[in-house]
Formats: structure tokens, C-alpha cells, sequence
């Protein structure tokens, strides 16, 4: 169901935070039509002001903004407010969805030392019975453990499971875990950083997860080599169905059967702010639309679409794209492509484009046709501007995923989350090699204070020109050019097969 929600309700709001808006901000140029003039209008300042806002909201509503929250309501108001002050009609779509809050949670070590272990909860975790579980740890022969096949058909019953990170996902882990009669399932990171992991849904036959760390991890397998490795983990939490949604907003000019979109999650981790991860994609688009809304003609509409619950397995991109297959097949085809924009700012950043073409890493999912032509709207503004740039894995684990598995071109950028910045990528961008992009990422610490405002720059530049670009132009990407001027749609031009010569 779709419904709107008054401009009222969002200003009073706003008002109530004292918050600041693109109004109090400098005049920008009026009809900002080409890459150059909308690059000049979207000013860091201006994306940097939204994120003070979503910081205020997250102070406001006990530190954090995730999807089913007053924080995630009062963001919400906040971009419907600021989109249409701008002049656009916004639109709520609503879903349901297991709300999940972690009341009491623990890792102890009870031999053969006794100590408190740091863990991460995986979303989507079942709860551990009252009291926790308390077992032996016993690793699987593959180290991994994705399936039956990895424990050989031993018994867990009464023991722990630990395993790495890799090869397959979360779920797959838990569930092996689980089926294999093992109480509790520990996780240890494959790279440095701490695991914040998903199981993506709720799993009824897996075990409870939790994340630990690769030097956890190893310390522990240390351990249980020289004897067994007792350890209790207590799981208590809430789960229960609420109601969220997604927030979408599109430029009343430009062809309608030839929609570009911009999307970025609008929803945090369940206990902390979420100013990278991902207020600043947020706000990143959300400036974009303000300037864009100013633009007197586009050849194509431009989609701005803000996720509710991404954190908790792209929910709402999910929800959105499953929506239009059930019930307007004919509007998913309409979508030209989609660029996804999740994290933006980090403090430790590379600037990384998704790689649909393969140049750099294999794709895990399929690469939709129009993805590589998307990918160089990105690629050719940063080398026209000597900007340096590394590709980023095209895996499908944004709010791209739905749009790619239904066949629609996409790509994106992305300043990095836990992943382990190089020397190569130092020497290029600065910061600090072997540690992760973003040391803060799902943690409470993803605050205001830790956005790198260059990074936040470059990236908002970006968006301003691929908005400009394709709601201009998608001819590279589907061959098809603008309505003439009697409204009649123009030819459509051959598209050869990406990576086949046209010639």
C-alpha cells in the first residue's frame, strides 16, 4: 500500500530538533542541466548539512535510526520534508517485517581461562534458551562449515560449533551448525575487524550466531589444539513483525517509460546512528534531488528511493522490486538502470566503483546487460577529472541485488565498510593500510565525527553527474534517446552485446 505523508507533519518534526535545512543554505544556480552546473550546485556543505540532521534525529531517538524505530520515522520526515520543499511529491510504500532487538547477549570463556569474549550478534539470530548455552567448541573438518558434509556427520549436541568466515553465507553456516546438533554457532572474521554479520532472514533450524574476530578466532583454535575450550553464549532478544517502509520521490519532467534511479538505504544498525552506513548515501541523493528538481527539462525521469530495513537483509529494495514483478511488470521494464549508493564517507575510504565489468573481480551473480555502460557513467566523470579509482566488487550485497536478479543494469559506488584498506590503495587515496575502510562500521561509533568529508565530496560530485547524465541521456546503456517534441518517443538505437564491437 502506498499513502503520503503530510509536509506538516515532517516540519514540525524537523522544527522540534532545531535542525538546519537546504533553505538556510546558499543560493545555488537555477537549471543546473549539465554535469558541470549540477557537480557546482551539489555542494559537500549541503550533503554534509542532511547528515548533521540524521545525526540529530539518531541523538533524539536513543542513538539510532533503524527500520521500525521513532529515529527511522523522524528520518523518514526529514527526506519527505526536504523532497518536497523541493518540489516533489513523495510516496511511502509500506512492508512488513521481523523487528529483532538484542536485550542481553554475552560470550564467556569458561576454560581453560575465564574471560569475557567480545561478539557480534548476527541479525536474524535465533535466541539462545534462558540462561544461554554452555558447550565444548568443536570445529568442523572444513573449516568454513556450509554444510552436513563439513562435520562428517559427527554429533554437536551439547558443544559449540566454530568456523571462518567464507565460501558460502551466514544462514548456510547456522543452519549446518544447527542441524548438526550444535547449540550455538561462532563465526570468526576471515580478514581483520570485527563480524557483524546477517543470516538474511530467520532460519527455524539454525543454530544461534554470532560474529567474532579473525584474532578470535585463531586464538580460540589455538586452544582447543592443546585441549577442550569450554564457553557459554547467551542470546536473550526481541522478535516480532512491525511495519516500515520505503520513501520515493521522481522528477516530474523526463520520459516515464524510461525511469533512471538512484537509491541509498535510509535505515542504521539497531544500535548506533548510522552516519556512513549509510546516512551519507542518504544525504548524497537526497542533495542530488534537490538540485535536480531545479532543472527545467529532462529527456528521462529520475527516481530517488530511500530503503527501509536494508540492514536487516534489503528488505525494502526486496520488497519494492518483488512488488513491481507481482502486480506492474510492465513499470519494472521501464526502469533503465539503477545506481545503489551505500556508504559514502568512510574515514579510512577508497573511491570504488562497482565492477560489472569484471575487470578487476569475477561476479558472483549475474551482470546484467546496460550494467557495464552504467559502471563507465562513473568510471569516465572520475577519469575526466583525474580522480583515481579502484573497482569494488559487483556481489549483489546492497539494494542493487533485487534490481540485478530481475535483469535490470545497475552499479554504484562504495567508500568501503570492513574490508582491508592495501598499501597500493594508500599510496593512492591516503589513510592507513591494514586496517579496514571503515573501522566504525555497525558499531555505535558510525557517528558524525568519523565522515570523511573528502570522500563525502568526491562521491556527492558523482552522483550529481550520473543523475544529470542519464536523466539526460541512456542511450549507452538501452539505446533509447528522448521523446521529441510532440511528445512521441525517438528512435531506438541497436545496442550491440557489452563487450562486442558495434562497428
Amino acid at each position: 500500500m502506498r499513502t503520503r505523508t503530510a509536509a506538516a507533519t515532517a516540519a514540525a518534526a524537523v522544527a522540534a530538533l532545531g535542525m538546519t535545512t537546504v533553505a538556510g543554505a546558499p543560493a545555488q544556480a537555477q537549471n543546473p542541466n549539465n554535469s558541470k552546473k549540477m557537480t557546482k550546485a551539489v555542494t559537500v556543505e549541503n550533503v554534509h548539512d542532511h547528515l548533521e540532521n540524521l545525526q540529530a534525529i539518531a541523538d533524539a531517538n536513543d542513538g539510532n535510526r533503524g527500520a521500525g524505530t521513532p529515529g527511522y520515522e523522524a528520518s523518514a520526515e526529514y527526506v519527505e520534508e526536504t523532497l518536497q520543499d523541493a518540489g516533489y511529491e513523495t510516496e511511502r510504500q509500506e512492508f512488513t517485517f521481523t523487528y529483532e532487538e538484542v536485550n542481553t547477549t554475552s560470550l564467556t570463556e569458561v576454560s581453560p581461562e575465564a574471560r569475557e569474549v567480545e561478539n557480534a550478534p548476527m541479525s536474524y539470530s535465533q535466541p539462545t534458551p534462558a540462561g544461554g548455552v554452555t558447550g565444548e567448541l568443536a570445529a568442523p573438518a572444513t573449516a568454513t562449515g556450509c554444510d552436513a558434509g563439513a562435520y562428517a556427520g559427527a554429533d554437536l549436541t551439547g558443544q559449540i560449533a566454530l568456523v571462518s568466515r567464507g565460501d558460502c553465507s551466514f544462514a548456510a553456516k547456522a543452519v549446518a551448525a544447527g542441524e548438526a546438533g550444535a547449540g550455538a554457532v561462532l563465526v570468526y572474521n576471515n580478514t581483520t575487524g570485527a563480524l557483524n554479520g546477517t543470516l538474511g532472514g530467520l532460519e527455524p533450524t539454525s543454530a544461534p550466531a554470532s560474529g567474532l574476530t579473525q584474532a578470535e578466532g585463531q586464538s580460540l583454535l589455538e586452544k582447543m589444539a592443546a585441549g577442550p575450550v569450554t564457553m557459554t553464549f547467551v542470546l536473550d532478544k526481541t522478535l516480532e513483525e512491525r511495519e516500515t517502509f520505503n520513501v520515493t520521490a521522481e522528477t516530474e519532467t523526463g520520459r516515464d517509460d524510461n525511469v533512471v534511479m538512484l537509491g541509498a538505504h535510509l535505515d542504521s544498525i539497531g544500535d548506533g546512528p548510522g552516519i556512513n552506513d549509510n546516512g551519507s548515501g542518504t544525504a548524497g541523493i537526497l542533495e542530488t534531488a534537490v538540485q535536480l528538481g531545479k532543472v527545467n527539462k529532462l529527456n528521462n525521469k529520475v527516481r530517488f528511493a530511500f530503503w527501509g530495513a536494508e540492514e536487516l537483509g534489503l528488505l525494502g529494495s526486496d520488497h519494492y522490486v518483488a512488488d513491481l514483478q507481482e502486480n506492474d511488470p510492465d513499470e519494472l521494464d521501464n526502469i533503465a538502470t539503477y545506481l545503489n549508493f551505500d556508504m559514502i564517507g568512510s574515514p579510512n575510504y577508497v573511491i570504488g566503483v562497482y565492477d560489472a565489468d569484471e575487470s578487476t573481480y569475477e561476479a558472483p551473480v549475474e551482470v546484467p546487460a546496460g550494467s557495464v555502460a552504467t559502471e563507465s557513467v562513473l568510471t569516465d566523470y572520475f577519469d575526466g577529472s583525474d580522480q583515481p579509482w579502484v573497482d569494488t566488487a559487483f556481489s549483489g550485497r546492497s539494494d542493487y541485488s533485487a534490481f540485478i536478479n530481475a535483469g535490470v543494469p545497475a552499479s554504484g559506488l562504495f567508500t568501503g565498510a570492513d574490508g582491508t584498506k592495501t598499501a597500493e590503495e594508500a599510496e593512492v587515496f591516503g589513510g592507513t593500510a591494514g586496517i579496514t575502510y571503515d573501522p566504525n562500521y555497525h558499531t555505535p561509533q558510525d557517528d558524525l565525527s568519523n565522515i570523511d568529508t573528502t570522500a563525502l565530496g568526491i562521491m556527492s560530485d558523482a552522483i550529481a553527474h550520473s543523475a544529470i547524465t542519464l536523466g539526460q541521456s541512456t542511450k549507452d546503456i538501452n539505446g533509447k534517446t528522448s521523446r521529441g517534441k510532440s511528445g512521441i518517443p525517438g528512435p531506438t538505437v541497436p545496442v550491440a552485446p557489452e563487450g562486442v564491437d558495434a562497428a
